[in-house]
């Protein structure tokens, strides 16, 4: 039985990048030596970091003025990274789920936060919109996909302030306007590669600015400096990202892989808002394209077990929500298949008549 896979991270990942990582896991680069045992001094890693690189920064047409980076730590990390480095006095932050909750108390052992706006109220199921940035913030964060609850900032806002963005679960997903970013993070397990790298785009004039000492590996600097190789880098992450991004430019670039990602999830969407067994939980204006969750609707809430067996026994596999919603979550991120959607609304549909 085919496996259809929408596990929210880590996620499906490019056939293609697959079987190219494990080819290099038993040769890298014609060198007899794995990808797992080479030196990453080497000139043929070096050349993989400088391609990696530049492929982030053909593909969102990243301006001059900025770096990229790959470190370890995930996203998790980035968010006492963030403040450690640039917040002088305060930064604002923008509640919409439980890690933009997280980096926000992260921030709080360095200085001021202000919380400008939250959805804790409604458990996070839409985006705050009226709300005002705080002039005197030292930099305004973001969380622009929230993985549990199935919500994104679908636009580049112009922010007063340095904009602060962590895109761990939409980079790559669509195109972004980089510019109007002082910074974006986020961890690779769900676009971009497997879990172990952690990307870094930085503006690097707002760097230096803060007055407390950092330790070495927490100053971006240091990682600018040396290309990413201060220290020995998540290598084997880093090449399957390489395949993944060189896949994604294959496929004609984030132009290409918003339209797919559209379709995908207005598929889903559809059959989720016509099917009167199910609900969506997010409001509509602020879907994810990436996380796509719903509940049984009233009338079938004794419904869930069995529909999970059922779903299970043809071949959906990580569809199961998160507690804090329950119900379902289908993550159709870039490499997830139209197959695999479509899949899942026959699956839905079929419910739907044995339930009647």
């Amino acid at each position: 039985m085919k496996k259809h896979n929408f596990n929210a991270g880590p996620c499906v990942l490019p056939q293609s990048a697959i079987e190219s990582t494990i080819a290099a896991i038993k040769d890298f680069d014609g060198t007899g030596i794995g990808v797992l045992e080479i030196s990453h001094r080497t000139p043929g890693w070096e050349r993989i970091m400088a391609e990696t690189e530049q492929l982030w920064k053909d593909l969102l047409h990243i301006p001059e003025g900025y770096k990229v980076l790959f470190l370890g730590g995930g996203a998790s990390t980035q968010f006492c990274y963030v403040p450690f480095n640039l917040m002088q006095k305060k930064a604002a932050y923008l509640q919409t789920g439980v890690w933009a909750k997280k980096a926000a108390k992260e921030a709080k052992l360095f200085g001021e936060v202000e919380i400008v706006a939250s959805s804790e109220d409604a458990n996070y199921t839409y985006i705050p919109k009226d709300y005002t940035i705080p002039a005197d913030a030292d930099y305004f964060h973001i969380t622009t996909n929230n993985t549990i609850y199935g919500t994104e900032i679908h636009e580049d806002m112009d922010c007063p302030v340095n904009l602060i963005a962590d895109m761990s679960s939409d980079i790559m997903s669509r195109p972004v306007d980089v510019s109007k970013y002082a910074m974006i993070y986020g961890g690779a397990q769900k676009n971009v590669g497997p879990a172990g790298a952690t990307f870094v785009i930085i503006r690097e004039d707002i760097l230096g600015k803060v007055e407390r000492q950092i330790p070495t590996m927490i100053d971006y600097r240091t990682h600018i400096k040396e290309s990413s190789m201060f220290n020995t880098p998540p290598v084997l992450s880093i090449f399957t990202m390489h395949e993944t991004l060189k896949w994604v430019k294959e496929l004609g670039g984030l132009e290409a892989m918003y339209k797919i990602n559209k379709e995908k999830a207005g598929l889903l969407y559809d059959e989720i808002d016509r099917n009167p067994m199910f609900v969506g939980t997010a409001r509509k204006e602020d879907r994810s394209l990436m996380n796509i969750c719903f509940v049984m609707a009233e009338g079938y809430k004794d419904k869930e077990a069995d529909f999970m067996a059922f779903a299970k026994e043809r071949g959906m596999v990580g569809i199961k929500g998160h507690r804090s919603v329950g119900g379902f979550r289908a993550s159709t991120y870039n490499a997830c298949p139209i197959e695999s959607v479509k899949a899942l609304v026959a699956c839905m549909q079929e419910f739907e008549q044995k339930n009647k």
